[in-house]
């Protein structure tokens, strides 16, 4: 039985008025819908908080000599190159055989391998074998991650309701956040506890590990859970089998342009993500000359703070719609990036207000992600339209970034290119916004790419929402 929403459908209004919305998922279920996708998004990037923290440890183990933090940083990067080829591969897939199935399996490989950084032996031990064994983890993780970000944010937006699509999405991005905050976090800890010796000898090792019972949590989460209402859709009505025949090329044919306007927010979404929240512990540490610890501190206090404010911001992106969200946040970026990169620049206080300021006004794009993008195609090539083009551009731009950062303020000497590396990747996205089209309120159902009119969101619709759901008891 289908089970999309009947809001509209003077025939199945009831006098109570809440008719049009018994076909919603319980607040139960879609608390359950968020709690998975959000923790596989933890898990994800707890790998790669963790990663970034301890990138001077890997080094001095799998990358001994001159160029030790440079090689480090491009084996993130390589992580990146296997990305689009996991979205080619499990896009299609999801959109074939359902979110649930593929969301089980990104989430196993991806903290496995995740998990098996900790187990490798280091370039003391077997030489070169050591690099090329962690190259090799990392293209799993980025393959498996390839159809996991893409995955999660679909599942999450076709579970949350039309009206609070952007206040449920924002919790995906509180995964985000979460899982970079816990890498930092437990190195912080492990760096307190063991000290600097026993850190590099084999406590870098630790956080690694904890990826496993990470994984585990968000893979018995997500078997609890149905698939999607709007997958359901499909299935009654044979386009998941339609979606099958028809494949990439459908995609590349019918919806080339979404997909170069997804492209490109994704730039300056990921240049900046990748620049803040990866890059930004090791430029505190060798360029701007903080201590391990008070760099890390920087990271977390301005992390836990963008957590609190992004559920604010994705609920205020129901009332306001994602477009003025995006257009402040690419326009606040591109005028503060520089003037708070040289107050970083002036010590420990100086950083904590700078990478503070950035937060915040980044968080507008990262609350919106999960209710923007996967709104930009219909329901039968959804799960593939995004994991493709958010997989391929950010593997351009995002997994680059640190390698680029690094190399361009190493040869140049240059210590805000980080900053300028930011304001032209907001230019392109502000191109990119021209083309957008808004779809705050907009139904995910059906073959068409959904597109709000401006009656469609709003405080006035999502209070009728929350009366129509609490008059059905949910």
């Amino acid at each position: 039985m289908s089970t999309h929403s009947t809001a509209g459908d003077p025939a199945a209004e009831g006098a109570s008025g809440a008719t049009a919305f018994e076909d919603l998922p319980d607040r139960r279920t879609i608390r359950k819908a968020v709690a998975a996708s959000a923790m596989g998004n933890a898990t994800e990037w707890y790998d790669y908080g963790a990663y970034a923290v301890v990138a001077t440890y890997i080094g001095t183990h799998f990358f001994p000599g001159e160029h030790a933090t440079l090689l480090t940083m491009a084996t993130l990067a390589v992580s990146f190159i296997a990305r689009p080829f996991g979205g080619f591969f499990w896009g299609p897939l999801g959109d074939r055989l359902g979110r649930k199935g593929v969301l089980a399996m990104t989430i196993i490989m991806m903290s496995a391998a995740t998990f098996c950084i900790g187990l490798l032996p280091t370039a003391e031990t077997i030489g070169v074998g050591a690099p090329i064994l962690l190259i090799i983890l990392r293209l799993i993780q980025g393959f498996s991650t390839g159809g996991e970000y893409g995955g999660a944010a679909t599942f999450m937006a076709e579970y949350a309701p039309d009206k609070r699509r952007g206040l449920y999405g924002s919790f995906l991005e509180f995964g985000t956040l979460g899982g970079f905050a816990l890498g930092a976090s437990v190195v912080l800890v492990l760096q307190l506890v063991l000290g600097e010796a026993a850190m590099e000898d084999w406590g870098w090792r630790i956080p690694f590990f904890v990826a496993g019972p990470l994984g585990a949590i968000g893979l018995y989460l997500r078997s609890k859970l149905d698939e999607t209402p709007v997958y359901a859709d499909l299935e009654d009505a044979g386009e998941s089998e339609q979606s099958a025949t028809k494949g990439l090329r459908d995609l590349m044919v019918e919806y080339w342009k979404p997909m170069l306007t997804m492209a490109g927010l994704v730039i300056p979404l990921n240049v900046v993500n990748y620049t803040l929240l990866t890059y930004m512990p090791t430029y505190l540490q060798t360029k701007i000359g903080l201590g391990d610890n008070e760099s890390l501190i920087v990271i977390i206090v301005g992390e836990l703070l963008m957590m609190l404010i992004l559920p604010f911001c994705g609920h205020f992106s129901d009332i306001t719609g994602r477009r003025p969200m995006w257009w402040f946040s690419l326009i606040g970026l591109f005028v503060f990036a520089l003037p708070m990169y040289f107050l970083m620049g002036t010590g420990f206080v100086g950083a904590v207000v700078g990478f503070a300021v950035l937060g915040l006004l980044y968080i507008p794009q990262l609350s919106t992600i999960s209710a923007t993008f996967p709104a930009m195609f219909p329901a039968h090539v959804r799960f593939a339209g995004f994991a493709v083009t958010y997989n391929v551009f950010t593997a351009a731009f995002g997994g680059t970034a640190g390698t680029i950062n690094e190399a361009a303020v190493d040869a140049t000497g240059f210590l805000e290119f980080p900053a300028a590396y930011m304001m032209g990747a907001c230019v392109i996205g502000m191109i990119a916004m021209l083309f957008v089209k808004e779809t705050a309120g907009a139904s995910l159902h059906g073959t068409d790419i959904p597109e709000s009119e401006p009656e469609d969101f709003g405080s006035d619709a999502i209070a009728e929402e929350q009366a129509a759901m609490d008059a059905c008891g949910r």
